[in-house]
Protein backbone atom coordinates (compact mmCIF):
# COMPACT_ATOMS: atom_id res chain seq x y z
CA UNK A 1 0.00 0.00 0.00
CA UNK A 2 1.37 3.39 -1.00
CA UNK A 3 0.68 6.58 0.94
CA UNK A 4 0.62 10.28 0.11
CA UNK A 5 3.82 12.12 0.98
CA UNK A 6 3.96 13.18 4.63
CA UNK A 7 5.65 16.48 3.82
CA UNK A 8 4.99 19.32 1.42
CA UNK A 9 7.98 20.34 -0.73
CA UNK A 10 10.15 23.29 0.21
CA UNK A 11 10.05 26.30 -2.08
CA UNK A 12 13.38 25.62 -3.75
CA UNK A 13 16.77 23.96 -3.63
CA UNK A 14 19.89 26.09 -3.66
CA UNK A 15 22.66 25.52 -6.16
CA UNK A 16 24.74 23.87 -3.43
CA UNK A 17 21.85 21.57 -2.57
CA UNK A 18 21.36 20.58 -6.20
CA UNK A 19 25.03 19.64 -6.42
CA UNK A 20 24.96 17.76 -3.13
CA UNK A 21 21.81 15.76 -3.84
CA UNK A 22 22.29 15.25 -7.58
CA UNK A 23 22.24 11.44 -7.32
CA UNK A 24 18.81 11.70 -5.73
CA UNK A 25 17.54 14.22 -8.22
CA UNK A 26 18.08 11.90 -11.18
CA UNK A 27 16.01 9.12 -9.58
CA UNK A 28 12.51 9.49 -11.06
CA UNK A 29 10.78 8.49 -7.80
CA UNK A 30 12.68 11.18 -5.89
CA UNK A 31 13.50 14.03 -8.26
CA UNK A 32 13.34 17.69 -7.38
CA UNK A 33 9.96 17.36 -5.69
CA UNK A 34 11.06 14.51 -3.43
CA UNK A 35 14.28 16.24 -2.44
CA UNK A 36 12.36 19.41 -1.62
CA UNK A 37 10.10 17.34 0.63
CA UNK A 38 13.14 15.93 2.42
CA UNK A 39 14.47 19.46 2.86
CA UNK A 40 11.15 20.45 4.47
CA UNK A 41 10.94 17.34 6.66
CA UNK A 42 11.34 17.20 10.43
CA UNK A 43 12.37 13.79 11.73
CA UNK A 44 12.99 12.82 15.34
CA UNK A 45 15.43 9.98 15.98
CA UNK A 46 15.11 8.45 19.43
CA UNK A 47 18.51 7.28 20.60
CA UNK A 48 21.95 7.92 19.15
CA UNK A 49 23.05 4.34 19.77
CA UNK A 50 23.23 1.23 17.65
CA UNK A 51 20.23 1.96 15.43
CA UNK A 52 20.23 5.72 15.85
CA UNK A 53 23.82 6.03 14.62
CA UNK A 54 23.32 4.81 11.03
CA UNK A 55 19.83 6.30 10.93
CA UNK A 56 21.09 9.79 11.79
CA UNK A 57 24.03 9.60 9.39
CA UNK A 58 21.91 8.50 6.43
CA UNK A 59 19.00 10.84 7.17
CA UNK A 60 21.49 13.70 7.31
CA UNK A 61 23.21 12.61 4.11
CA UNK A 62 19.81 12.28 2.41
CA UNK A 63 19.06 15.93 3.13
CA UNK A 64 16.36 15.80 5.80
CA UNK A 65 16.07 19.45 6.75
CA UNK A 66 15.56 19.12 10.51
CA UNK A 67 16.81 16.23 12.60
CA UNK A 68 15.84 15.89 16.23
CA UNK A 69 18.04 13.74 18.46
CA UNK A 70 16.51 12.43 21.69
CA UNK A 71 19.37 11.02 23.77
CA UNK A 72 20.38 11.41 27.42
CA UNK A 73 23.37 9.05 27.69
CA UNK A 74 27.13 9.55 27.35
CA UNK A 75 29.52 7.77 25.00
CA UNK A 76 31.14 4.69 26.52
CA UNK A 77 34.01 2.72 25.02
CA UNK A 78 31.77 -0.35 24.71
CA UNK A 79 29.48 1.67 22.39
CA UNK A 80 32.09 2.08 19.67
CA UNK A 81 31.75 -1.50 18.39
CA UNK A 82 28.41 -0.58 16.79
CA UNK A 83 27.53 3.08 17.40
CA UNK A 84 29.43 4.41 14.41
CA UNK A 85 28.34 8.02 14.79
CA UNK A 86 30.76 8.32 17.75
CA UNK A 87 34.55 8.02 17.87
CA UNK A 88 37.35 7.44 20.34
CA UNK A 89 37.65 11.12 21.16
CA UNK A 90 33.93 11.23 22.06
CA UNK A 91 34.20 8.87 25.04
CA UNK A 92 32.60 10.57 28.03
CA UNK A 93 30.84 13.15 25.86
CA UNK A 94 27.09 13.55 25.57
CA UNK A 95 25.89 11.19 22.85
CA UNK A 96 23.48 13.83 21.61
CA UNK A 97 26.27 16.38 21.20
CA UNK A 98 28.62 13.84 19.65
CA UNK A 99 25.92 12.84 17.15
CA UNK A 100 25.21 16.48 16.31
CA UNK A 101 28.87 17.07 15.53
CA UNK A 102 29.01 14.01 13.27
CA UNK A 103 25.85 15.09 11.45
CA UNK A 104 27.42 18.51 10.85
CA UNK A 105 30.42 16.79 9.25
CA UNK A 106 28.16 14.73 6.99
CA UNK A 107 25.85 17.58 6.04
CA UNK A 108 26.15 21.12 7.48
CA UNK A 109 22.87 22.05 5.78
CA UNK A 110 20.86 20.02 8.29
CA UNK A 111 19.33 21.75 11.30
CA UNK A 112 19.88 19.59 14.40
CA UNK A 113 17.68 19.91 17.47
CA UNK A 114 18.87 18.22 20.66
CA UNK A 115 16.58 16.73 23.30
CA UNK A 116 19.05 15.67 25.99
CA UNK A 117 16.68 14.75 28.78
CA UNK A 118 15.37 11.24 29.35
CA UNK A 119 12.05 10.70 27.56
CA UNK A 120 9.34 10.37 30.18
CA UNK A 121 5.60 10.75 30.41
CA UNK A 122 5.82 14.40 31.41
CA UNK A 123 7.89 15.48 28.39
CA UNK A 124 7.43 12.96 25.57
CA UNK A 125 4.40 14.66 24.01
CA UNK A 126 6.15 18.04 23.95
CA UNK A 127 9.29 16.50 22.42
CA UNK A 128 7.35 14.67 19.70
CA UNK A 129 5.05 17.53 18.82
CA UNK A 130 5.98 19.26 15.55
CA UNK A 131 7.84 16.35 13.96
CA UNK A 132 6.59 14.69 10.79
CA UNK A 133 8.04 11.27 11.53
CA UNK A 134 9.74 9.39 14.35
CA UNK A 135 12.53 6.85 13.92
CA UNK A 136 12.72 4.64 16.99
CA UNK A 137 16.15 3.37 18.03
CA UNK A 138 15.29 2.51 21.63
CA UNK A 139 16.43 -0.72 23.27
CA UNK A 140 13.85 -1.43 25.97
CA UNK A 141 10.18 -2.33 25.98
CA UNK A 142 8.99 0.38 28.34
CA UNK A 143 10.24 3.16 26.06
CA UNK A 144 8.92 1.43 22.93
CA UNK A 145 5.41 1.27 24.34
CA UNK A 146 5.62 4.91 25.40
CA UNK A 147 6.86 5.94 21.93
CA UNK A 148 4.07 3.98 20.28
CA UNK A 149 1.37 5.48 22.47
CA UNK A 150 2.62 9.07 22.29
CA UNK A 151 3.04 8.88 18.51
CA UNK A 152 -0.48 7.49 18.16
CA UNK A 153 -2.03 10.22 20.30
CA UNK A 154 -0.23 12.89 18.25
CA UNK A 155 -0.97 11.26 14.88
CA UNK A 156 2.70 10.83 13.96
CA UNK A 157 3.84 7.71 12.06
CA UNK A 158 6.96 6.04 13.31
CA UNK A 159 9.53 3.60 12.01
CA UNK A 160 10.54 0.92 14.49
CA UNK A 161 13.58 -1.34 14.62
CA UNK A 162 14.92 -3.97 17.00
CA UNK A 163 18.22 -5.87 17.14
CA UNK A 164 19.64 -8.77 19.14
CA UNK A 165 22.76 -10.80 18.41
CA UNK A 166 22.36 -11.74 14.70
CA UNK A 167 18.63 -11.00 14.41
CA UNK A 168 16.84 -7.80 13.47
CA UNK A 169 13.28 -6.64 12.93
CA UNK A 170 11.77 -3.51 11.43
CA UNK A 171 8.30 -2.16 10.72
CA UNK A 172 6.28 1.01 10.24
CA UNK A 173 3.48 1.75 12.68
CA UNK A 174 1.04 4.29 11.26
CA UNK A 175 -2.62 3.57 12.10
CA UNK A 176 -3.33 7.22 11.40
CA UNK A 177 -2.58 6.59 7.70
CA UNK A 178 -5.13 3.82 7.26
CA UNK A 179 -7.89 2.35 9.39
CA UNK A 180 -6.63 -1.21 8.82
CA UNK A 181 -3.02 -0.45 9.79
CA UNK A 182 -1.65 -1.75 13.12
CA UNK A 183 0.27 -0.08 15.91
CA UNK A 184 3.09 -1.60 17.97
CA UNK A 185 0.58 -2.92 20.51
CA UNK A 186 -1.17 -4.88 17.75
CA UNK A 187 2.11 -6.74 17.17
CA UNK A 188 3.03 -7.03 20.86
CA UNK A 189 -0.12 -6.62 22.99
CA UNK A 190 1.84 -7.42 26.14
CA UNK A 191 5.55 -7.11 26.95
CA UNK A 192 7.44 -10.35 27.50
CA UNK A 193 7.70 -11.55 31.10
CA UNK A 194 10.47 -9.72 32.97
CA UNK A 195 13.81 -11.41 32.53
CA UNK A 196 12.70 -13.59 29.60
CA UNK A 197 14.22 -11.43 26.84
CA UNK A 198 17.85 -10.42 27.45
CA UNK A 199 18.86 -6.91 26.53
CA UNK A 200 21.69 -6.23 24.09
CA UNK A 201 23.85 -5.46 27.12
CA UNK A 202 23.18 -8.98 28.39
CA UNK A 203 23.05 -10.95 25.15
CA UNK A 204 25.14 -8.86 22.77
CA UNK A 205 24.59 -7.64 19.23
CA UNK A 206 26.63 -7.94 16.04
CA UNK A 207 27.80 -4.42 15.31
CA UNK A 208 27.07 -4.45 11.58
CA UNK A 209 23.50 -5.66 12.23
CA UNK A 210 22.77 -2.13 13.46
CA UNK A 211 23.66 -0.76 10.03
CA UNK A 212 21.44 -3.33 8.30
CA UNK A 213 18.34 -2.53 10.35
CA UNK A 214 19.11 1.19 10.71
CA UNK A 215 19.37 1.58 6.94
CA UNK A 216 16.04 -0.23 6.49
CA UNK A 217 14.50 2.28 8.89
CA UNK A 218 15.90 5.21 6.91
CA UNK A 219 14.72 3.67 3.65
CA UNK A 220 11.20 3.45 5.06
CA UNK A 221 11.40 6.97 6.48
CA UNK A 222 12.36 8.44 3.10
CA UNK A 223 9.56 6.56 1.34
CA UNK A 224 7.02 7.91 3.80
CA UNK A 225 8.31 11.47 3.66
CA UNK A 226 8.28 11.73 -0.14
CA UNK A 227 5.40 9.35 -0.91
CA UNK A 228 7.43 6.80 -2.88
CA UNK A 229 7.09 3.05 -3.10
CA UNK A 230 5.25 0.81 -0.67
CA UNK A 231 6.29 1.24 2.98
CA UNK A 232 6.19 -1.80 5.27
CA UNK A 233 3.28 -0.52 7.34
CA UNK A 234 1.25 -3.58 8.20
CA UNK A 235 4.25 -5.84 7.69
CA UNK A 236 7.13 -7.06 9.83
CA UNK A 237 10.56 -7.35 8.22
CA UNK A 238 12.72 -10.03 9.87
CA UNK A 239 16.42 -10.33 9.11
CA UNK A 240 18.63 -13.28 10.07
CA UNK A 241 22.24 -12.21 9.51
CA UNK A 242 23.65 -15.70 10.13
CA UNK A 243 21.53 -17.26 7.39
CA UNK A 244 21.47 -14.04 5.31
CA UNK A 245 17.72 -14.35 5.07
CA UNK A 246 15.00 -11.72 4.96
CA UNK A 247 11.37 -12.55 5.66
CA UNK A 248 8.31 -10.33 5.55
CA UNK A 249 5.24 -11.19 7.62
CA UNK A 250 1.79 -9.66 7.57
CA UNK A 251 0.84 -7.80 10.77
CA UNK A 252 -2.88 -7.31 11.08
CA UNK A 253 -4.61 -4.62 13.06
CA UNK A 254 -5.99 -6.05 16.28
CA UNK A 255 -9.63 -4.95 16.61
CA UNK A 256 -9.26 -5.47 20.36
CA UNK A 257 -6.01 -3.48 20.62
CA UNK A 258 -5.85 -1.59 23.91
CA UNK A 259 -4.72 1.55 22.05
CA UNK A 260 -6.04 1.63 18.47
CA UNK A 261 -8.86 -0.94 18.70
CA UNK A 262 -12.56 -0.27 18.61
CA UNK A 263 -12.84 -0.09 22.42
CA UNK A 264 -9.49 1.25 23.65
CA UNK A 265 -8.52 0.95 27.29
CA UNK A 266 -5.28 2.94 26.92
CA UNK A 267 -6.53 6.48 26.41
CA UNK A 268 -3.52 8.30 27.82
CA UNK A 269 0.07 7.70 28.79
CA UNK A 270 0.49 5.02 31.47
CA UNK A 271 3.18 3.86 33.90
CA UNK A 272 5.35 2.04 31.36
CA UNK A 273 7.94 0.80 33.84
CA UNK A 274 5.21 -0.87 35.86
CA UNK A 275 3.56 -2.19 32.67
CA UNK A 276 6.79 -3.84 31.48
CA UNK A 277 8.42 -4.52 34.81
CA UNK A 278 12.19 -4.61 35.34
CA UNK A 279 11.83 -7.86 37.24
CA UNK A 280 8.88 -10.11 37.89
CA UNK A 281 6.81 -9.72 41.04
CA UNK A 282 8.17 -13.07 42.20
CA UNK A 283 11.76 -11.93 41.74
CA UNK A 284 11.15 -8.63 43.50
CA UNK A 285 9.54 -10.43 46.41
CA UNK A 286 12.35 -13.00 46.60
CA UNK A 287 15.00 -10.25 46.65
CA UNK A 288 13.49 -8.49 49.67
CA UNK A 289 15.79 -9.24 52.60
CA UNK A 290 17.87 -11.56 50.42
CA UNK A 291 20.11 -9.10 48.60
CA UNK A 292 23.72 -8.49 49.58
CA UNK A 293 26.23 -5.93 48.31
CA UNK A 294 29.54 -6.66 46.63
CA UNK A 295 31.28 -5.33 49.74
CA UNK A 296 29.48 -7.94 51.82
CA UNK A 297 30.35 -10.60 49.24
CA UNK A 298 34.02 -9.67 49.34
CA UNK A 299 34.03 -10.17 53.12
CA UNK A 300 32.19 -13.47 52.78
CA UNK A 301 34.76 -14.70 50.24
CA UNK A 302 37.59 -13.80 52.62
CA UNK A 303 35.87 -15.72 55.40
CA UNK A 304 35.34 -18.69 53.09
CA UNK A 305 39.01 -18.67 52.12
CA UNK A 306 39.96 -18.63 55.83
CA UNK A 307 37.68 -21.60 56.47
CA UNK A 308 35.37 -19.56 58.68
CA UNK A 309 32.26 -20.12 56.56
CA UNK A 310 31.15 -22.08 53.52
CA UNK A 311 28.77 -21.28 50.69
CA UNK A 312 28.52 -21.75 46.93
CA UNK A 313 28.73 -18.69 44.67
CA UNK A 314 26.87 -19.22 41.39
CA UNK A 315 27.23 -17.02 38.32
CA UNK A 316 24.01 -17.27 36.24
CA UNK A 317 25.33 -15.40 33.19
CA UNK A 318 26.16 -16.97 29.83
CA UNK A 319 29.53 -18.68 29.12
CA UNK A 320 30.66 -15.87 26.81
CA UNK A 321 30.13 -13.35 29.59
CA UNK A 322 32.00 -15.55 32.06
CA UNK A 323 35.03 -15.40 29.78
CA UNK A 324 35.11 -11.59 29.91
CA UNK A 325 35.17 -11.17 33.67
CA UNK A 326 34.15 -13.06 36.78
CA UNK A 327 34.02 -12.93 40.53
CA UNK A 328 36.75 -15.24 41.88
CA UNK A 329 35.48 -18.46 43.36
CA UNK A 330 32.23 -18.51 41.39
CA UNK A 331 30.87 -21.42 39.40
CA UNK A 332 28.95 -20.92 36.17
CA UNK A 333 25.41 -22.24 35.88
CA UNK A 334 23.50 -20.17 33.28
CA UNK A 335 20.02 -18.92 34.06
CA UNK A 336 18.50 -21.11 31.34
CA UNK A 337 19.45 -24.21 33.26
CA UNK A 338 17.46 -22.97 36.25
CA UNK A 339 14.49 -22.20 34.02
CA UNK A 340 14.41 -25.74 32.61
CA UNK A 341 15.07 -27.27 36.03
CA UNK A 342 18.33 -29.05 35.20
CA UNK A 343 20.41 -26.78 37.46
CA UNK A 344 18.67 -27.90 40.62
CA UNK A 345 20.44 -31.25 40.38
CA UNK A 346 23.78 -29.39 40.54
CA UNK A 347 22.96 -27.20 43.55
CA UNK A 348 23.32 -28.86 46.92
CA UNK A 349 21.02 -27.83 49.75
CA UNK A 350 23.80 -28.52 52.25
CA UNK A 351 25.44 -25.12 51.67
CA UNK A 352 24.05 -21.58 51.49
CA UNK A 353 23.74 -20.31 47.92
CA UNK A 354 24.82 -16.88 46.68
CA UNK A 355 23.77 -15.90 43.14
CA UNK A 356 25.02 -13.17 40.86
CA UNK A 357 24.72 -12.06 37.23
CA UNK A 358 25.80 -8.94 35.38
CA UNK A 359 23.57 -6.40 37.13
CA UNK A 360 21.27 -8.29 39.51
CA UNK A 361 18.20 -8.76 37.31
CA UNK A 362 18.79 -12.34 36.16
CA UNK A 363 20.07 -13.41 39.56
CA UNK A 364 16.87 -12.10 41.18
CA UNK A 365 14.82 -14.22 38.78
CA UNK A 366 16.89 -17.29 39.62
CA UNK A 367 16.62 -16.47 43.32
CA UNK A 368 12.84 -16.72 43.03
CA UNK A 369 13.21 -20.15 41.41
CA UNK A 370 15.54 -21.38 44.16
CA UNK A 371 13.36 -20.09 46.98
CA UNK A 372 10.40 -21.79 45.36
CA UNK A 373 12.43 -25.02 45.37
CA UNK A 374 13.14 -24.79 49.07
CA UNK A 375 16.45 -22.90 49.18
CA UNK A 376 15.14 -20.49 51.78
CA UNK A 377 18.54 -19.04 52.75
CA UNK A 378 19.67 -18.24 49.19
CA UNK A 379 20.67 -14.64 48.45
CA UNK A 380 21.77 -12.68 45.40
CA UNK A 381 24.27 -9.90 44.81
CA UNK A 382 22.80 -6.49 44.03
CA UNK A 383 24.59 -4.86 41.10
CA UNK A 384 26.24 -8.14 40.11
CA UNK A 385 29.59 -8.28 38.39
CA UNK A 386 29.20 -4.67 37.22
CA UNK A 387 29.33 -3.52 40.83
CA UNK A 388 32.15 -5.96 41.58
CA UNK A 389 34.34 -4.57 38.80
CA UNK A 390 33.58 -0.94 39.62
CA UNK A 391 33.87 -1.20 43.43
CA UNK A 392 36.08 -4.17 44.25
CA UNK A 393 38.30 -5.26 41.36
CA UNK A 394 38.84 -2.43 38.90
CA UNK A 395 41.58 -4.40 37.12
CA UNK A 396 38.96 -6.48 35.37
CA UNK A 397 37.30 -5.25 32.15
CA UNK A 398 33.68 -4.10 32.09
CA UNK A 399 31.24 -4.83 29.28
Amino acid sequence: MSFPALVEPAAELTLDEVRRYSRHLIIPDVGMSGQKRLKNAKVLVIGAGGLGSPALLYLAAAGVGTLGIAEFDEVDESNLQRQVIHGQSDIGKSKALSAKESVAEINPLVNVVLHEGRLENDNVMDVFRGYDLIVDGTDNFATRYMVNDAAYFLGIPYVWGSIYRFDGQASVFAPMLGEDLPCYRCLYPEPPPPGMVPSCAEGGVLGVLCASIGSIQVNEAIKLLIGAGEPIAGKLMIYDALEMEYRKLKVRKDPNCALCGSNPTVTGLIDYDAFCGAVSDEAAEAAVGSTISVVQLEQMLKEREAGERDFVLIDVREPAEYEINRIPGSVLIPKGEFLNGSALEQVSQDKPVVLHCKSGVRSAEVLAILKGAGYSDAVHVGGGVVAWVSQIDTSQPAY
